[in-house]
């Protein structure tokens, strides 16, 4: 009987295993590791850099929002350079995220601008930031602010 017990057990953990490494959070997309920079005493602007992994399908991220009491205003940015060499930035409407795939807001790319700060951006300070995709909807992602390096 107890060895019919630990059979049945072992099998129920086993099953349990195969759900979780088949399925779960890797269906949908993935947003980790957030951080933004500390910001100076009189900068009205900041940014959030994200990893974002795709899941079984592809997806598009249309829109982040931070708290009011952080920044007035959160837009997806891009930061390219034009004909002149010179490096520019502006508002993006959407960032594909193919499935399966690893995409990088960060520094020189891809960004959350946060505008208008409430406050300056100090070290150690978290926030959340909710990332709305096409298709996953809503993600809420964990801001750490950090030290520029």
């Amino acid at each position: 009987m107890i060895r019919r017990l630990a059979v049945v057990g072992l099998g129920m953990v086993l099953m349990a295993m195969t759900v979780a490494a088949c399925g779960g959070d890797d269906d949908t997309v993935k947003a980790e590791d957030a951080w933004a920079r500390t910001s100076a005493m009189m900068q009205d602007a900041g940014a959030v850099y994200v990893t974002i992994t795709g899941g079984e399908t592809a997806d598009t991220l249309v829109r982040a929002q931070a708290p009011t009491d952080i920044a007035a205003m959160t837009e997806i940015h891009e930061t390219t350079m034009n004909d002149e060499g010179a490096m520019m930035m502006g508002e993006v409407p959407a960032i594909d995220v193919p499935a399966g795939t690893t995409v990088m807001l960060e520094p020189g790319g891809y960004h959350i601008m946060l505008m208008n700060l409430a406050a300056p951006l100090e070290s150690g300070q978290e926030f959340d930031v909710v990332l709305t995709f096409e298709t996953a909807g809503e993600v809420t992602v964990p801001v750490e602010v950090r030290e520029q390096e």
